[in-house]
């Protein structure tokens, strides 16, 4: 709605936005908030899971760790974060930017040098984030999952 000049952004988003635009725009691009690539985000892999990420299709090694970016739009609701859903929370994921990257051979350029953010820039971001949150789309019962679907495989 703010692109399209139907609404504004408050003071705290516009700083978040300031900060998604110098410190999580080179992977989230706008207008769908992410490039449709895959990259390394810096988790330390998961020892029960195994998951070596986008190197087990394609066999070869650079793709270790890479996961497929998400779109960070109506992230609100796409909890639990990261691709094996380790964060319940936005900041447990900004924790993770901030102080939990994890070095390995393919970890992405941007996240080589640390990202530091106060807590009221952590603040600040998530208010933009959740910005991105389109809730009239979201609870729009024109677009929910047909109910006769559900009251038909619920009878039987």
């Amino acid at each position: 709605k703010v692109m399209r000049q139907e609404d504004k952004f408050t003071n705290q988003e516009l700083s978040g936005y300031t900060l998604f635009k110098e410190h999580c725009a080179s992977c989230h691009k706008e207008p769908l908030f992410t490039t449709n690539e895959f990259a390394n985000n810096g988790l330390i892999p998961d020892t029960i899971l195994k998951d070596l990420g986008r190197m087990k299709v394609t066999g070869n090694k650079r793709d270790s760790l890479k996961f497929k970016i998400p779109t960070l739009r109506n992230v609100e609701f796409s909890y639990p974060y990261m691709h094996d859903g380790r964060f319940m929370s936005l900041a447990q994921v900004l924790n993770h930017y901030t102080t939990g990257i994890h070095k390995s051979n393919t970890l992405a350029n941007k996240l080589l040098q640390p990202i530091i953010l106060t807590s009221n820039q952590k603040v600040d971001l998530t208010a933009f984030l959740l910005a991105l949150t389109d809730k009239e789309f979201l609870f729009n019962n024109e677009f929910a999952y047909p109910r006769e679907i559900i009251l038909q495989s619920s009878a039987k």
